[in-house]
């Protein structure tokens, strides 16, 4: 496994329609929340794959050879019906690779993986992550909720350093900033939580097989992760960080 990292999700398109009295009309837009982890991730001197969402149901690896071209994996805001409904499949049929049983012992065979917070991943919206019901919950350090995880703070909360001297905290010092919201979950009892956020899991890791994999369990970008998270002094160090302990 060498130095690259692949970004998978945190992507979106929107259609919306505007009503000026007798006459309407739809506009659509399309984004993602690039502009803070890929610059953390390249800035830290890993080379980034990135697949959006609507390119992961096609593209992501699906065999071990591919998969193991990475020495960590991120699902950003992606549900695991994107890897386990490839369009093959549904449009004819076809028998595929299961992406989620591949990235499960892609870990155990000493892969990096890393689950970051957002309304498609974890559980989420409506539950419709289903990250929990994946072979993938098997090798991450909390148990995922089989429902809808999301716990909202527009008033903004912060989350708290329970190990300080761990290596993913070296080099930030001080308060975290606040953050809008998070995915509840439980931690497991062979993980390491090196933060929490209202008495949640916020951060965590624990080994699998020769693998190890991690939670984050905010955004990486807008809207959980407001300008001040984003920006702050010690994001790019805190992913650095991230990525270099997932790396074994």
């Amino acid at each position: 496994m060498g130095k690259k990292v692949l970004l998978a999700g945190e992507s979106w398109s929107a259609t919306t329609m505007e009503i000026k009295g007798f006459n309407g009309f739809f506009s659509s837009k399309y984004e993602t929340g690039l502009g803070w982890i890929d610059k953390a991730i390249e800035k830290a001197g890993y080379e980034l794959v990135y697949l959006p969402n609507h390119e992961a149901a096609e593209n992501f690896p699906f065999t071990m050879e591919e998969l193991k071209e990475y020495a960590c994996v991120i699902l950003s805001d992606i549900g695991a019906d994107t890897l386990l409904i490839p369009p093959k499949t549904f449009a004819a049929s076809m028998k595929m690779p299961n992406r989620c049983n591949l990235l499960k012992e892609y870990v155990l065979q000493g892969g990096g993986l890393l689950m970051v917070g957002g309304y498609m991943t974890f559980s989420g919206i409506g539950g419709q992550g289903k990250w929990c019901h994946s072979a993938v919950q098997d090798v991450l350090p909390v148990q995922l909720y089989p429902y809808d995880d999301r716990m909202e703070h527009c008033e903004g909360v912060t989350p708290k350093t329970v190990k300080p001297d761990h290596p993913v905290m070296k080099g930030i010092a001080g308060e975290w900033p606040e953050v809008l919201g998070y995915n509840k979950s439980d931690l497991k009892p062979e993980a390491e939580l090196v933060a929490e956020i209202c008495g949640d899991p916020f951060l965590a890791f624990a080994d699998y097989g020769k693998g190890r994999s991690g939670i984050f369990s905010t955004d990486c970008a807008p809207h959980w992760a407001p300008p001040e998270f984003c920006n702050w002094e010690c994001y790019d160090i805190l992913f650095k960080n991230i990525i270099d302990y997932l790396v074994r």
